[in-house]
């Protein structure tokens, strides 16, 4: 297994080296110019000293290899020497961000908690409630349970999340009253007044992103039970007297769950593309609004930082699922 992974993580190299080209190329490509929402009683020279700059007169292959320096080996200098007050990143110029002139890296970092708070917990409370809906239709198959559960998967999945998010800030927010329809990301936890506070602003973003997550997961989990249960060693340990908790529990459900770690580990990385939106509509100030807003300023380097790690993390959590594989199935080997 170790083996294995070593040479995954290999490969993931040139991968990734691959993906960023592409997304350095298309960004780079794009239409736009940074310097076009500033003031134009700005004198031509000042411009083009601050395009020099911003290292926009260097060449594109120069640009790029300096963009991959600041990410693979400056970024993570500075993060080292944050955390333990080393001085062995002096000097490394850093990714900037061109419409807040400071680095992308420390944006990032003050974005990501609201980000992990929402699309973190919605992903766990997603999985936790689609992975008993689905075993316990694919066992009771044509019941009302099934036929329930089926129809709110097909609503959660076909239904936008834009309209799902809007649906709820009028219902329980503007008719009822009982949640915040804005998201105050300035609130600190520091009694159980505050935490009630910052459980009840969580409450609305975090059901609309689990039930998007709840319908997928558990319409792949509905399937992966109903082809298990319908095997021959169920049928063998069913005949040696086995309880039906064990047969479900512990044999089908270790089968069945295989398929499915697939499409939970992948679903990590989309969820906070998936995010984007769910943000915007609840002012969640964290990774999908800052992306919105890099966007519209044209700001090159934040955009590719970001789409960049959506990749590392696709790429990474690949990786996740396959390892789960061997643990979950003792016949997969990768030797």
């Amino acid at each position: 297994m170790l083996t294995y992974i070593i040479r995954r993580l290999l490969l993931a190299i040139p991968t990734l080296l691959f993906i960023s080209l592409a997304i350095f190329l298309l960004l780079d490509l794009a239409p736009g110019d940074p310097l076009s929402q500033m003031p134009l009683t700005i004198p031509p020279e000042v411009k083009e000293k601050i395009r020099i700059a911003l290292g926009l007169g260097e060449p594109m292959w120069v640009r790029y290899l300096l963009w991959l320096r600041q990410f693979f080996i400056n970024e993570p200098l500075h993060i080292i020497a944050n955390m333990t007050g080393w001085d062995i990143a002096s000097g490394a110029q850093r990714v900037i961000s061109w419409q807040t002139r400071s680095p992308v890296a420390d944006i990032i970092a003050q974005r990501l908690p609201q980000t992990l708070w929402v699309v973190g917990m919605s992903y766990l409370v997603g999985v936790l409630i689609a992975l008993p809906i689905g075993i316990v239709s694919a066992y009771r198959q044509y019941s009302l349970f099934d036929q329930v559960g089926t129809f709110v998967s097909m609503v959660g999945f076909s239904v936008p999340t834009f309209f799902t998010g809007v649906l709820m800030i009028v219902v329980f927010s503007v008719q009822l009253g009982w949640f915040p329809s804005i998201y105050d990301t300035t609130l600190r936890v520091h009694d159980w007044g505050s935490f009630m506070q910052q459980v009840r602003q969580m409450v609305m973003p975090v059901a609309v992103l689990s039930l998007y997550n709840a319908a997928q997961i558990s319409r792949f989990m509905r399937a992966s039970m109903l082809d298990n249960l319908n095997q021959d060693y169920v049928r063998t340990a069913r005949a040696k007297g086995l309880t039906e908790n064990v047969v479900v529990l512990v044999h089908v459900l270790r089968n069945s769950l295989i398929p499915v770690v697939t499409v939970i580990a992948l679903g990590v990385p989309t969820i906070f593309g998936g995010a984007i939106i769910t943000e915007q509509v609840f002012k969640v100030n964290g990774l999908g609004q800052l992306l919105i807003t890099a966007i519209y300023a044209n700001d090159l380097p934040m955009v590719q930082t970001l789409a960049f790690i959506f990749a590392i993390l696709i790429v990474l959590f690949n990786l996740v699922a396959d390892v789960v594989y061997g643990v979950l199935d003792p016949r997969i080997r990768y030797d």
